[in-house]
């Protein structure tokens, strides 16, 4: 073979050698970039990526089915980048006010469109528009808390008084945002740490606001708690602000007391009625008989009223003891005035 027959078939096989190393190079890329998209990452490395507790991301992949993880030969849950970027994309949906029961399913590209579109929209203003005042209050508020900005948090407050009175305060903005909020600290949008900030931050302005009212010593009185396992106080906060507006002298007692203590408060203070706030949980099996004890320890004309969330979850027991169980703090107002009205009980119902 002549030198420039050899000299051609040497560039030609160098040329097919170059082609199949790029090959090689391009493949090996491929693999490192789907190996970097496999389901390699553990639930702990998610939660600290997302800021999501790892039982809000087991609860959205359980319940609403948002992403379907794959499992280790452990039976681990595994998350790849994918489904971390969308599991954040919902985080961030959820917190503008989307409730991930509606969203979870969605394909990630509407996802991502949502987050564009809605950066910073809450429920409250979606639901009701831009004209509800009391919507944009509690949409103030929600921004506030998510901020931690107590003086934020008390002038939205003090305006939405100003705008409603006091008992349109409470019933336009102060319950409906304790709803919100409660459901964002159970989808993980906020923090207990924010549903405590909250908490504190109603207690504190409903407190300065019911010193204001002239209450006569002659009052009737009322003691307001919550029984033992209930840790949630806001309604009662709520419940208390009520009684003062309405006339009522209430004494305070704060959250989680057994029944001899609310009774032996009771009777110390000659009070015409108890107000129990029952939010969570709605299945305590010792709750039924505490409300037992309670309406045995106590006078016979002293009235129960109970209300909050889970309150209807313990009816049964509620009406053994004749308890007036109200739905709203409109309810709870109208059970109040008509007790006041009312002769006193000679005995149970």
């Amino acid at each position: 073979m002549s030198k420039l027959c050899r000299s051609n078939v040497n560039k030609k096989f160098d040329k097919n050698a170059d082609c199949l190393t790029l090959s090689l190079r391009l493949f090996n890329c491929c693999l490192f970039i789907a190996h970097s998209m496999a389901a390699s990452f553990p639930i702990q490395t998610v939660a600290e990526r997302t800021g999501l507790t790892p039982h809000v991301i087991r609860a959205w992949e359980r319940r609403y089915r948002a992403i379907e993880p794959e499992r280790s030969a452990g039976k681990h849950r595994l998350y790849s980048e994918a489904e971390i970027e969308r599991i954040g994309m919902l985080q961030r949906a959820v917190r503008s006010g989307h409730s991930i029961g509606k969203i979870a399913k969605l394909p990630t590209e509407e996802l991502r469109a949502l987050i564009a579109q809605q950066p910073a929209v809450s429920r409250t203003a979606a639901v009701h528009g831009a004209d509800d005042p009391a919507a944009i209050f509690r949409d103030e508020s929600l921004l506030a808390i998510a901020r931690f900005d107590g003086p934020g948090l008390q002038e939205v407050l003090g305006r939405s008084l100003l705008k409603f009175g006091h008992m349109g305060l409470l019933r336009l903005v102060i319950a409906p945002l304790a709803e919100e909020v409660g459901e964002r600290w159970r989808s993980g949008a906020l923090t207990p740490a924010h549903e405590h900030f909250f908490t504190a931050s109603v207690k504190v302005f409903l407190g300065d606001l019911t010193r204001q009212f002239a209450i006569s010593a002659s009052a009737p009185c009322i003691i307001v708690t919550t029984p033992a396992g209930q840790l949630h106080e806001l309604g009662a906060i709520m419940a208390a602000a009520t009684a003062a507006n309405l006339g009522w002298r209430p004494i305070y007692l704060g959250p989680n007391l057994p029944a001899h203590e609310i009774a032996g408060a009771a009777l110390r203070n000659e009070a015409a009625a108890i107000a129990l706030s029952i939010v969570y949980p709605a299945d305590d099996p010792n709750l039924a008989s505490q409300l037992t004890e309670l309406a045995r320890l106590i006078p016979a004309g002293t009235r129960i009223l109970a209300g909050g969330r889970a309150a209807r979850g313990y009816f049964e027991a509620l009406i053994r003891i004749g308890a007036l169980c109200a739905d709203s703090i409109e309810e709870f107002g109208s059970q109040l005035d008509s007790l006041r009205r009312a002769p006193a009980r000679k005995a149970h119902a």
